[in-house]
């Protein structure tokens, strides 16, 4: 169902983003906590250990912990308005335009839009599409799970109005170089490997037919979420150091605070004061998310998208008989 498929096509590209905007949405209120855990991991100066009595946060169950008794049950849920405006407008228009590209590809070219190099390709320029929509969105969400107590911004307008006065429109752009990076080989790799794993899946089992379909989608997107962001995992650290850049008083409660002139200054900070494992703070909630959220994202997108199909199968058996 992900990607143009010329014999079973009975979604349209609206559709699809309509499927993908409310894959996101649900996804998105289901793993808000893990992001939250995996953000504050990732701006994290000192080492995340037990050992180090200057770091705030050591591991997922302690630093749930700890924020549950600090900041209460819904810091969780930190920065959700922009969080859902960000997974409901990326959603929609990623598969949208993963859609139309494979369709593209299927119209113009010799190569088949099943392929997983063409899912590769395409899905990297569908979700840098996404990116820049919902890159102003991304920051704010970074910034509200990343403010402690009390809060700088108590909600989304009065953000919008300090940031844009006090820092200038640039600022909702802060880290899309690296995101653009990152965004392109993470999101095409799940694609990719989505693509490669269903066919696995149909080789491995091939009488399965559709009994288990939708547990499948969630194992195969889940696996596919796990090795893309492994993968490129240190650029995201990279990009949410540089969103929360011009922040740092709000940071003062969680530790030390650094400030990054750009993208390679941020490589070379990280790596000389906190080493390669510096790259992969947060890696395991982060893996612990990527697994739910794309093995979600692709569940409720082909869920969604086959509820699609079923509500106009009516219509069309109707259209024959006449």
């Amino acid at each position: 169902m992900v990607g143009y498929d010329p014999e079973a096509r009975c979604v349209s590209t609206v559709e699809a983003a309509a499927a993908g905007s409310a894959s996101g949405l649900v996804t998105r209120v289901l793993i808000s906590p893990l992001d939250v855990v995996k953000i504050r991991f990732q701006l994290q100066i000192e080492q995340l250990s037990s050992r180090n009595p200057t770091a705030k946060y050591h591991g997922i169950l302690q630093a749930v912990q700890r924020i549950f008794r600090e900041e209460g049950l819904g810091a969780f849920w930190k920065g959700h308005v922009p969080a859902q405006f960000l997974s409901v407008g990326y959603g929609a228009v990623q598969f949208m335009a993963f859609e139309s590209l494979t369709e593209l590809v299927h119209n113009v070219t010799s190569y088949s839009a099943r392929g997983s190099f063409v899912h590769l390709v395409c899905g990297g320029l569908a979700a840098c599409t996404a990116t820049v929509a919902v890159q102003p969105v991304d920051t704010l969400r970074t910034r509200f799970a990343a403010q402690g107590e009390p809060k700088i911004y108590p909600n989304l307008c009065h953000a919008v109005v300090t940031m844009y006065q006090t820092e200038g429109p640039r600022t909702f752009y802060r880290g899309l170089t690296p995101t653009l990076v990152a965004i392109f080989p993470y999101a095409g790799l799940q694609f990719f490997f989505y693509n490669i794993l269903q066919q696995f899946s149909e080789w491995v089992i091939p009488a399965e037919g559709k009994k288990g379909g939708n547990i499948k989608n969630l194992v195969c997107g889940s696996c596919a979420g796990i090795i893309s962001k492994t993968l490129t995992y240190p650029l995201d650290v990279v990009k949410k150091r540089l969103q929360v850049g011009g922040f740092e008083h709000a940071r003062a409660a969680f530790g030390q605070v650094r400030t990054y002139r750009g993208f390679l200054d941020c490589m070379r900070q990280i790596m000389r004061e906190e080493g390669s494992g510096g790259f992969f703070k947060g890696l395991s909630p982060s893996l612990l998310k990527a697994a739910l959220s794309t093995g979600l994202v692709f569940f409720w997108y082909e869920l969604f998208c086959s509820l699609l199909c079923a509500m106009k199968s009516p219509d069309r058996t109707g259209r024959k008989e006449g």
